[in-house]
């Protein structure tokens, strides 16, 4: 079904989802899937089914979002929270903090926010949060709020031994932890999506904006903003900083707490950004998966006599760098460092090794080290989209908004062929 785009369309138009961000291979699958358990005898017939069908549209929906998530991803970012949480609560006394968990997915996110605060000292008549997701599944999972081992990730753990209770089927959360978050479904491209709610204090939105086209992004992103207080912040996934810069964000200012704010001195817009590359599954990464391909052709590499120690090299520089992203994803920065100079001694330059070295940098306040290793990465790869968009994000936050400008009409130009021929 490559060349069958009206499951693409319809996906696009309902949850946002950019197929480059994905893959056509995710969505192929799923629609593949559901037509086989629908006992539709082939695509046209299953496409009548859907289109008449409220629950087989959510049903493909749900085949297409694969919750990955686990209890205190980024650990920072709560850390974060629970500061400025603090500051906010001290300026104004007696007004409790309302906090948005969007997408909730089955809940670890909103109820991590629950027990940060609480761990920080925070009585529980001072917040609440809300979680909203798409997905009814994922939510009606969150309400369950009972969690096997794959949802508890990284170390220490000792807040699972503080509001979890193990039992047959799991860990059940605590009463205490369940009894501050409010849960429900909902779509954030949808225009009354809680139009009755008062504006939050802070926002997650984390790992979401990557999966949209450009023109969806900067939808979203109003949805947003007017959900966020005037002077509250948002709290969204690594890779999507660079947007919020351009569109009038700034970072507040803690390190590798991916926090942004309202920048009272908005700078003119600049030309958009070219979409993330594709990523494997849905959230993304903190890093790009390992299999990405870098826009420079590679030498072909033959099967000659004496290739296996090629193969050998290979298989091994695949290894590492699937370390490299597993370890910047439990937020194992030193490690992933380590692993990147070592990849660079055993295998030499690469430009996704520099630009994971930038973004190490980058979330650990050294911007001008990060620079430097964005730098590296566009000297051998000009178009690396990753590359140019936090490079452009750094020298806007410097003030060099000329020299940011012209990176991300670098970053236009080369996307524009790609979408030319996705468009054919």
């Amino acid at each position: 079904m490559s060349d069958d785009q009206r499951f693409v369309r319809f996906l696009r138009d309902r949850i946002g989802l950019d197929v480059a961000s994905v893959g056509p291979a995710l969505i192929e699958r799923a629609v593949a899937q559901r037509s086989q358990a629908a006992h539709a005898p082939n695509l046209d017939a299953y496409w009548t089914l859907l289109q008449g069908s409220a629950a087989e549209q959510q049903a493909l929906i749900e085949a297409v979002i694969v919750p990955e998530t686990w209890f205190m991803r980024y650990p920072e970012s709560f850390a974060a929270l629970c500061k400025v949480a603090k500051a906010r609560l001290a300026e104004r006394p007696g007004v409790p903090l309302r906090i948005l968990s969007l997408p909730c997915s089955t809940g670890e996110e909103p109820y991590s926010i629950a027990m940060a605060l609480l761990d920080a000292g925070l009585a529980p008549e001072q917040f609440s949060v809300d979680g909203v997701d798409i997905s009814p599944l994922s939510v009606s999972r969150a309400t369950r709020a009972i969690y096997g081992r794959n949802s508890f990730r990284g170390a220490p753990l000792t807040f699972r031994d503080r509001h979890f209770a193990p039992t047959d089927e799991g860990y059940l959360l605590a009463p205490k932890v369940r009894a501050q978050v409010r849960l429900q479904v909902g779509n954030i491209l949808d225009p009354l999506l809680l139009g009755g709610e008062r504006a939050y204090d802070f926002v997650f939105c984390r790992n979401l904006l990557i999966y949209f086209d450009l023109p969806t992004q900067q939808q979203v992103f109003e949805v947003l903003k007017k959900l966020t207080h005037e002077d509250g912040a948002l709290f969204i996934g690594p890779a999507e900083g660079s947007l919020l810069a351009r569109l009038g964000m700034r970072p507040i200012g803690i390190a590798q707490s991916f926090a942004f704010v309202r920048d009272r001195q908005v700078a003119p817009a600049p030309t958009p950004l070219a979409p993330a590359p594709a990523r494997l599954q849905i959230p993304i990464k903190l890093l790009p998966e390992p299999g990405r391909q870098s826009a420079r052709p590679r030498t072909r590499v033959l099967a000659l006599p004496g290739a296996n120690a090629a193969e050998t090299a290979a298989s091994d520089g695949a290894a590492l760098l699937a370390q490299i992203a597993r370890l910047a994803n439990e937020g194992k920065s030193t490690e992933a460092q380590a692993a990147c100079d070592a990849y660079l001694r055993s295998h030499g330059p690469d430009p996704q090794v520099f630009y994971w070295l930038g973004l190490l940098s980058d979330v650990g306040g050294q911007m001008l080290q990060a620079q430097g290793y964005y730098r590296k990465a566009l000297y051998l790869d000009p178009q690396h989209a990753e590359a140019l968009a936090h490079l452009a994000m750094l020298l806007t936050a410097q003030g060099d908004i000329a020299g940011a400008r012209r990176l991300q009409e670098r970053a236009a130009r080369s996307d524009r062929p790609q979408a030319q021929e996705h468009e054919r």
